[in-house]
């Protein structure tokens, strides 16, 4: 059942060819609190890019790529949903169909904007440090991102019958695996507290979203989860590199 999870989840939050099917999906829904150890493997796969030789900002570049290379752009959407809906008056049900329409509005356009921006920034940065720092930080921010997915999924409630709904009410068995399966990654850029940072900002991003998603909209929805997913990766970078330049 946790090699069946384990692989529902990298085919839900990866491009990863793994053989994705309604039975692993399934149980990747059960058992979301595995989605941790899929940050350890993307982190591996687009950190790969930060130790190619050239400028930084080629660097950087290479490392965007590969993001949207290994994790497709699907959460991005999600992003972009957010965004509209961010930038409507009205009420929550006025929200929601403005995300499930096929237009882009405006405040897609920022939201995803700011989001590439974002991870390019603190790509550049990372380009300059040493390698093993650098990856540390990488590999501690999915890790991080994932755990606000889990995090989401234990603590939020659903706005309406959907993707999102299949994996809230995960409990907190699920989140305490999740948690456990973090903490490794907290001590990637030991002695200095770097990856904790990176690590942490991912649930935090998650609550933050979380109460902002039940005010405005009513509850949770799949979107919700793929922004988080890509707000808290690039929280986590900032987060890591902020820590790792004060330190």
């Amino acid at each position: 059942m946790v090699l069946s999870a384990l692989r529902g989840a990298v085919g839900f939050l990866t491009q990863i060819p793994v053989g994705q099917n309604q039975q692993a999906f399934d149980a990747f829904c059960a058992r979301v609190g595995v989605v941790p150890l899929v940050g350890y493997l993307v982190g591996a796969l687009v950190g790969l890019a930060l130790v190619v030789p050239g400028p930084a900002p080629t660097v950087a570049l290479l490392y965007v790529l590969a993001v949207v290379a290994v994790t497709g752009i699907n959460h991005a959407d999600g992003l972009a949903d957010l965004g509209d809906a961010a930038v409507v008056h009205g009420d929550p049900e006025k929200r929601r169909s403005v995300m499930r329409d096929t237009t882009v509005g405006v405040g897609a356009v920022v939201a995803v904007a700011v989001g590439v921006a974002g991870l390019a920034l603190a790509a550049l940065v990372l380009a300059t440090m040493p390698v093993r720092a650098a990856l540390g930080i990488v590999m501690a921010g999915e890790v991080g991102a994932k755990l606000g997915i889990v995090t989401l999924a234990a603590t939020g409630r659903p706005s309406h019958d959907g993707l999102g709904s299949r994996l809230l009410g995960a409990g907190t068995g699920q989140l305490v695996l999740g948690i456990a399966l973090a903490v490794p990654a907290t001590v990637l850029t030991w002695p200095v507290p770097a990856a904790t940072a990176a690590v942490v900002a991912g649930p935090l991003v998650a609550l933050g979203l979380r109460q902002w998603a039940h005010a405005t909209l009513d509850g949770v929805g799949g979107d919700v989860f793929g922004a988080t997913n890509e707000l808290a990766r690039i929280a986590g970078l900032h987060a890591g590199v902020v820590v790792w330049t004060l330190y």
